[in-house]
Parts: structure tokens; sequence; C-alpha cells
């Protein structure tokens, strides 16, 4: 072996393609054949491999090989999560042996390379923004925006954003408001929920709640995606605009 090189082609939040890259030069002609590897993720052996090459070689001359393959890193939400709260990078290898032919003969030749990865953060929900419009003394319209901060240099994908909102200790609403989305890398993902405060919704003593000026509120729920499960509680005030 002359060169080895191991590169991330691709990661994402629970798994990573890598390519390994090699070289060798022989003394003689011959063939390497194949490559049995394991990859390795976090110090843990993830998935094991091989691979047919059928890449000759010449006396003095370098023949160039690769190999890549694609597995999960992370085995649960609570290794996720653990990922998440240690921080700073995990080391991904290919290891393994190379069998080489040349004329009669067969030879093993072991190989390894890794790369260390940024480990993979869980996604933070927050209120991007708020408001409240009084349209009369029993009736205002709050305007939730929901974001899903993606703190990872790629896309993050969620199967649901669940939400159940209360003000003043009375719960509104509640539903999805995401579903089958994708948060671009280092991105907000933004979502509107709308929640109605009238004597139907909160109840007879709305037009006393609604002349303080100043509605408090919670609002919890839960992030979905593959291996991720983020619960989230926020909770404030919110200021009512002037009557329209």
């Amino acid at each position: 072996m002359t060169a080895q090189e191991t590169t991330v082609v691709s990661q994402g939040l629970t798994d990573a393609s890598v390519r390994y890259t090699g070289q060798i030069t022989g003394t003689a002609t011959g063939v390497v054949e194949r490559a049995d590897y394991e990859l390795v993720a976090d110090g843990q052996v993830v998935k094991t491999g091989s691979a047919k090459l059928g890449v000759p070689f010449a006396p003095g001359t370098p023949a160039d090989f690769s190999i890549e393959e694609k597995s999960a890193y992370v085995k649960s939400p609570e290794d996720l999560a653990r990922l998440s709260a240690q921080g700073g990078t995990v080391l991904i290898a290919l290891r393994g042996t190379l069998v080489v032919r040349s004329g009669d003969s067969e030879d093993s030749l072991p190989f390894a390379a890794s790369r260390a990865v940024r480990v993979p953060h869980l996604p933070e929900v927050i209120v991007e923004s708020l408001d409240a419009a009084r349209y009369s003394a029993e009736e205002v319209q709050i305007n939730l925006r929901l974001g899903v901060r993606n703190p990872n240099p790629f896309p993050l994908r969620l199967d649901s954003l669940t939400y159940q909102v209360t003000v003043a200790d009375r719960p509104l609403e509640e539903g999805t408001a995401a579903q089958a989305d994708t948060v671009d890398a280092s991105a907000t993902g933004v979502y509107p929920v709308e929640i109605a405060v009238t004597a139907q919704s909160w109840g007879p003593g709305v037009k006393g709640l609604i002349s303080k000026g100043v509605l408090p509120y919670s609002v919890k729920g839960e992030v979905k995606g593959p291996l991720l499960q983020v619960p989230f509680f926020l909770k404030g005030d919110v200021k009512l605009n002037v009557s329209r």
C-alpha cells in the first residue's frame, strides 16, 4: 500500500456514506481481487461487507482502487441524544483486508483509514415570531410561528411537529404543524399556528382576560424524525395589538 484515505461522501442525522481510496504498487503483475471490510463509527463496527475489485497492477506502476459504503452510525434515539450532548467529532473508518493474487499466490494486505466528522446535533424548537390582534373586546387572534432550528451542516428530515397551545392555563389549540418536511442545512423551518381566543374557545371570562392587554401562553409538543424524538416546552406573554 502506497497511499490510502477515507473521505465522507455524504452525512445525515443518523447515517453516512464514506469512500475509501487506496493505491497499491507491486513488484510483479497481479490483480487486487476483492476487499473484505468493516465500517467503524465511534469505535463500534456498524457494518461489514465484501467488494469485488478486479484491479490489475504491474511492477512499479501504482494501481488505484476505491470502496464506498453507507451505514447508520446512530442506533437509537438515546444514542443520538448522547452524541448531541457530547459534541465534537466522531471517527468513522473503513478497515479490512485486500485479497491480492499474483501468479499462483494469494496474499492478504491489511488496510485502514479514518475520518473525523462533526457529531449530529438535535434540532431546537423556538418561537420564531408571535403576535396577537384584538378584533373586539371578546376576540383575539394569536399568530404563532414555531421554528425548528437545524444546527447541522446537512438537511434534517422531519416526520412531524406536534403542538398543544395553552392560553392563561386553558388548552385552546393542538395539532401537527409539519409532516414529512425537510429543514435545510444550518437553517430554520418555520410553521405557522393560529389560535382564536374567544368566549367559545376560552370561556365566559374571556372579556376580562383580554382587557388586561397581555395574554400568558405556553406551547408544548414534540419533533419526530428518523431516530429523532425531541420534546419541547415554551412559554411567555404576548401583548395585544391595538384593536382593529
